[in-house]
């Protein structure tokens, strides 16, 4: 946002440093300006970057209040600066408002001012606006947006004629149809909160006013208003309808609880300054007192000084941080501070702070606005030695395991949707987030698939069409109230495999998968073995498997179904597997052992035998690793296929058959091998190959 140094001045009168010097201060204490220009009305124009935390800044009061506390000079209460409370001119009950929706809304302020003539403003408005680039459109509705640059807090003013009754701030009815000021019409839902009068909606609460409610030059009468929503509901709204407004971008990150009747003050004065008129009756203030308790009324937080000088350590200086540095600063951020026992202190926090919660909280704000720049580099003090964290090892065996095969590490979002929780979360459930940032991530992810399919997706629909991922976070299951961790594990792969005679290309993919998780758990102690017990619905039928480790199940793997393809607008397969790290962690490695490299010469032989379908490897394999024909378990160093044919048209192999060219190696540790018994071996490994129904070849 644009901040005028011109109007932060005049909220602090005896301000000495230039603007250059604010500017730098400022963005040493988190307040950035980004870029400084010449401002038409005189002073600098600030460009500046507020955190989404620190919606108190996003104004010119609020960027006051930091330099008072960082300079510690007097700023001028906001008060005094808006005026005293706006006398009446007529007497008349006060505007009937009615809070329905009082879990959405918690305060709601009202005000009617009568016989004003709408036209241009002027003065210090005009003046503003056209050195900040805010487009004017009439007196009523430019004071409403001076309202929110001044102090932060949006207001709204109605048509007052156009208000049939009184005031009700509800829910939605759902499918009610509301004009807006941007000229589209929405079609509402039932969450939605609106402001209306008894017969229709009037404008979507803490987002946009309502099209036949404007305040145009034609209008006489104005009812002005200001109030405070419920975060969540009004970004809800906000992306619900795609509506992103100066108005909402407050509301929804926290606005001042307190602020409403002093803006509504604000605007009042400046409208019958502007437009005439006189104000009717006295000022509307309906309260709901829950949600005051949760934020104008916050519990004091209780702050030690020692635990200030102890987190925060030496100054620059040398002098450290006291405790009359930390009243004053906490004092000059609108900290109402009662000492409670020596060097202790029960802190009341403002209002427009809802980013305060912890002691924590505080101390980080000391050393804010101290400075960190004046803080001295040292280094923390240590006794002991460096202690490996307990799963250290298992975690970094797994990483290496997988950089090892070709897959990269990649990192997903910690959130997921409750539709993505529901179908991926299986005996986990999901978490709800109580404030969530928007629907698609409004829960904790209870399984790291759907991150994954997000990640596969994102490649592939940028022209990456070969991909190999793995992840390792945490996951979460429980609830709300008690919510539970535990570390998992994520692979997904999609695009070109190697197929071999061993299977067909559209299972290449699978296997290699497959292969790439036999590997892995290889790296631990236990069998390694699969079934298709039990599996998820997100695996397409027929394309999965469970895999277990000792006989426990820690993990699934299979091909995404074709639901779950077609959500992403994914075109060919992905293979996602989730894999328990929590349970590896807890399963000893192998440790491997060396053996004494041979001295003597080994020996090679091949054979080629024809096999049919059904005898496979394993059983291969198991059958020449029997001690027999003389044979030390040693002497057989090892057993392996060196090529696998099939004949797809049945001339040089039959239909139902693949040839296999099998290289034994065998080879001594304590003397040269001779020819006999090279001999007598290898006419054993053919006994036993033509025992399994092979057939060798010439």
């Amino acid at each position: 946002m644009n901040i005028l140094t011109k109007w932060l001045r005049s909220y602090l009168p005896e301000l000495a440093v230039d603007d250059r010097q604010l500017a730098e201060d400022l963005t040493l204490r988190g307040i950035a300006v980004e870029g400084e220009f010449d401002a038409a009305c005189g002073g600098r124009l600030y460009e500046m970057d507020i955190t989404t935390n620190r919606v108190d800044a996003m104004n010119h009061y609020g960027v006051a209040r930091e330099a008072a506390a960082i300079y510690d000079v007097a700023l001028k209460p906001l008060s005094e600066s808006i005026g005293a409370a706006v006398v009446e001119t007529k007497p008349g009950a006060g505007f009937p408002v009615r809070i329905e929706a009082r879990d959405l809304c918690g305060r709601f302020t009202a005000r009617v001012i009568r016989g004003v003539s709408v036209g241009p403003s002027a003065g210090l408005i005009a003046e503003y606006f056209a050195a900040l680039g805010q487009k004017p459109i009439s007196a009523p509705v430019d004071v409403t947006n001076f309202g929110w640059l001044a102090m932060g807090q949006p207001t709204h003013v109605f048509d007052l004629d156009k208000v049939v009754g009184g005031i009700v701030v509800r829910r939605a009815h759902a499918g009610e149809k509301l004009a807006l000021l941007d000229g589209t019409e929405k079609t509402l839902v039932a969450d939605d909160l609106v402001i209306a009068d008894e017969v229709k909606a009037l404008g979507l609460a803490g987002v946009m006013g309502g099209w036949e409610s404007r305040v145009t030059e034609e209008t006489k009468n104005i009812l002005v208003e200001a109030a405070w929503f419920d975060p969540a509901a009004i970004r809800a709204s906000s992306r619900r309808h795609g509506l992103h407004t100066d108005a909402s971008h407050r509301f929804e990150r926290g606005a001042d609880f307190d602020a409403a009747p002093l803006a509504n003050h604000l605007v009042t004065r400046m409208v019958v300054e502007q437009s005439g008129g006189e104000v009717v009756g006295p000022l509307v203030d309906v309260v709901v007192a829950e949600w005051a308790a949760k934020t104008a009324q916050r519990k004091a937080i209780s702050l030690k000084v020692s635990e200030v000088e102890r987190h925060l350590g030496t100054t620059a200086d040398g002098l450290g941080i006291g405790e009359a540095v930390v009243a004053q600063y906490l004092s000059a951020l609108g900290c109402v501070m009662t000492q409670t026992s020596a060097g202790e202190y029960a802190v009341k926090l403002p209002s427009w702070r809802l980013d305060l919660e912890r002691e924590i909280d505080l101390i980080e704000e000391v050393a804010r606005v101290y400075g960190y720049n004046r803080f001295a580099d040292t280094l923390p003090s240590f006794a002991g030695a460096v202690r490996e964290l307990p799963h250290a090892l298992h975690e970094a065996t797994i990483r290496e395991t997988l950089r090892g095969m070709g897959w990269s590490e990649a990192i997903s979002s910690t959130f997921t949707s409750a539709e993505e929780a529901a179908v991926f979360g299986g005996a986990l459930g999901g978490v709800a987030i109580g404030n969530p940032l928007s629907a698609e991530a409004g829960m904790l992810r209870p399984s790291l698939a759907p991150g994954m399919a997000t990640m596969l997706a994102h490649n592939l629909h940028r022209d990456v069409s070969s991909v190999r991922l793995f992840e390792m976070g945490t996951v979460f299951g429980g609830s709300t109230a008690e919510v539970k961790e535990k570390v998992g594990l994520a692979l997904g792969a999609t695009g070109a495999a190697v197929a071999t005679a061993l299977f067909k290309a559209d299972d290449a993919l699978f296997y290699e998968t497959k292969g790439a998780i036999e590997a892995l758990l290889q790296k631990f102690e236990g069998a390694v073995g699969f079934d298709t017990n039990a599996l998820p619905a997100w695996i397409a039928a027929g394309r999965g498997a469970r895999v277990l480790l000792g006989g426990e199940a820690v993990a699934v793997f299979g091909e995404l179904s074709a639901t779950e393809l077609q959500s992403r607008k994914l075109r060919q397969p992905c293979v996602i597997a989730t894999i328990d790290a929590q349970r590896l962690f807890e399963t000893k490695l192998r440790q491997p052992v060396s053996r004494e490299l041979s001295r003597f010469q080994a020996v090679e032989r091949d054979f080629s035998f024809v096999f049919p379908d059904a005898v496979t490897w394993a059983t291969i394999e198991a059958a020449l690793h029997r001690e027999s024909a003389g044979l030390k378990p040693d002497e057989l160093r090892s057993v392996l296929p060196v090529e696998i044919f099939r004949d797809a048209k049945g001339k040089s192999i039959a239909a139902g058959s693949y040839s296999l060219l099998l290289r034994v190696v065998f080879q001594s540790h304590e003397r040269t091998l001779t020819e006999e018994e090279i001999t007598r071996w290898s006419e054993w490994v053919v006994a036993q190959l033509t025992g399994l129904g092979g057939t060798q070849r010439a």
